[in-house]
C-alpha cells in the first residue's frame, strides 16, 4: 500500500516552546503528525493566512527576536 503522504525533505528546525505547543495542538486536532501538519500549512500557506495579520505579527516577532534569544 503506498504511503498517504511521501515526505521527501527533512531539516533541523528550532522552534519556540509556544510555537511547538501550537503545532502539536494543531496536528492533534487535524489528525496529523507534526511533519504532516507543517507540510499542510506550507503547501496551503496563502489560503490559511490573513495577509494583513501576518505582516503585523511578523513585524512584532522581528522586533522582539533579539530579546527572545537571550
Amino acid at each position: 500500500m503506498p504511503k498517504r503522504l511521501r515526505l521527501t525533505r527533512r531539516f533541523p528546525v528550532a522552534m519556540t516552546e509556544d510555537g511547538y505547543r501550537n503545532l502539536r495542538r494543531f496536528s492533534k486536532e487535524a489528525g496529523l503528525d507534526e511533519g504532516e501538519a507543517l507540510s499542510f500549512l506550507f503547501e496551503n500557506f496563502n489560503s490559511v493566512i490573513d495577509e494583513d495579520n501576518l505582516t503585523h505579527r511578523l513585524r512584532l516577532f522581528n522586533s522582539e527576536l533579539e530579546v527572545r534569544k537571550k
